[in-house]
């Protein structure tokens, strides 16, 4: 049975995309991370928001990793939740237009490994359907200020987790958590 886990980067202020869904200030700290590296090789399947799909690419311009999940250290099924596929298909890539569908899919695309979430909303939806296992936030050294925060519910909500370990990488601290139901 797979697990549901969101994977991100995030700034110390708590944004994994800057205003208008930047990413670039995420390419200066792409460097190596052992947590990450191990995790690669136990993901099954990627569930992907629309925004994360067609945003700016951290990796741009760097050989053979421009487009490519975890800089093209992974490949296998991805599924992207959005209302509006592009017209040309694109390989790997299944387009869903329904969270349900397309975590079910995930869930048996993946097997015994993780569903990699990328993306905030898709995040939150995960959560809120209570599908979200797990969260790995590697925290680069830099604030932002502005963007698309980690985890956003106007209103709030308590989402009480539960550490599973905390690991230093040469440009980042990463905490993993299981979420607590």
């Amino acid at each position: 049975m797979s697990t549901v886990l969101y994977s991100v980067t995030m700034s110390l202020d708590g944004f994994i995309a800057g205003p208008n869904n930047d990413m670039s200030w995420l390419t200066e700290y792409l460097g190596p991370n052992p947590t990450i590296d191990g995790l690669i090789d136990d993901v099954g399947s990627l569930l992907v928001g629309h925004r994360t799909f067609g945003g700016n690419d951290p990796y741009e311009g760097v050989d053979g990793s421009e487009g490519e999940a975890f800089g093209g250290g992974w490949s296998g099924p991805q599924f992207v939740l959005t209302h509006h596929p592009p017209e040309k298909p694109v390989p790997s890539v299944t387009f869903v237009g329904d969270f349900d569908d397309g975590i079910a899919r995930a869930k048996a695309a993946a097997g015994d490994k993780y569903v990699n979430v990328l993306g905030a909303t898709v995040a939150r939806e995960c959560l809120e359907a209570g599908e979200l296992d797990e969260v790995l936030v590697c925290i680069a050294p830099v604030m932002l200020g502005d963007g698309t925060r980690l985890f956003d519910h106007p209103g709030g909500a308590h989402v009480k987790l539960e550490r599973i370990s905390v690991a230093e990488a040469e440009l980042a601290t990463n905490l993993w958590f299981r979420v607590v139901r």
